[in-house]
């Protein structure tokens, strides 16, 4: 990853049963404002769910308390370097879901799908292997760009999936679904709504397309990643996207619903 600045810009997740919470969201909005970071962690009974960004050190000084505690071990890590914060401040929030499909049964923590690495997913595509290939995010994401051979289910919110999933023909349901999102929480859901639906054979891209783009760079990828912070789209090298700064600052996009840069 090629470093340009001193910012360093985290996302991470995790699905781990939770107690506690307005404790826990203290604990870290105090670690949070004593280093300067800016940002949002939800916190919910399934688990985390954050993106952070502050001076180097600190966020390195962040992380490092995040793994003393029981809900930061073994968390996995997106990273990538900005010229500035892309964040106006720091929220620690208590959610119902840390990313809401609004089904009670599913339990990521308990349950999910083999997960694929991002050098596994490239030698699938190289390979040109038959399987299923699923980009699990908003339409108004995709429109900045995706893999090649996805496809998409036509989604406004995450919330819909289950549906949208469940009126593919059943002959889909036999071959091996392959699935991803931005960071990989997404898709973890995903996989297990898809293995209700029996699907039988159901992975997700681990880390998703950050860690794709860190791994594998653009290969089989065209456009740029779509990611919710000020920096609006990320290229292929873990940089802010020129064209999509030009098009923000020319006006000539629409986000869609799910995004407050405010």
């Amino acid at each position: 990853m090629l470093r340009v600045s001193p910012i360093l810009n985290i996302a991470f997740y995790k699905f781990i049963d939770l107690t506690d919470l307005p404790d826990l969201r203290e604990l870290l909005r105090e670690q949070g404002e004593r280093l300067g970071l800016k940002g949002s962690v939800l916190l919910s009974g399934e688990g985390l769910n954050g993106a952070l960004a502050g001076l180097d050190a600190n966020v390195r000084e962040f992380q490092s308390f995040l793994g003393s505690h029981p809900m930061g071990q073994g968390l996995v890590y997106k990273e990538s370097y900005s010229e500035e914060i892309p964040f106006q401040k720091l929220l620690i929030k208590l959610k119902k879901e840390i990313i809401p499909l609004g089904d009670s049964d599913i339990k990521p923590a308990q349950l999910s799908g083999s997960k694929i690495s991002p050098l596994e997913l490239k030698q699938w595509l190289d390979e040109n292997r038959d399987f299923e290939f699923l980009d699990t995010r908003n339409d108004y994401e995709i429109q900045f760009g995706t893999f090649e051979k996805a496809q998409s289910l036509g989604l406004r919110h995450f919330r819909n999936f289950t549906k949208k999933l469940s009126a593919l023909p059943d002959d889909r349901k036999l071959r091996p679904l392959v699935m991803f999102c931005t960071g990989g929480i997404r898709c973890e859901k995903a996989s297990v709504a898809a293995m209700k639906l029996g699907f039988q054979d159901v992975y997700q891209l681990d880390g998703g397309i950050l860690k794709y783009f860190e791994e594998c760079g653009g290969s089989h990828y065209r456009g740029d990643c779509f990611v919710f912070d000020e920096r609006v789209a990320l290229n292929s090298r873990l940089e802010p996207s020129a064209k999509t700064t030009l098009a923000v600052e020319e006006g000539r996009r629409d986000l869609g619903p799910e995004l407050d840069l405010k």
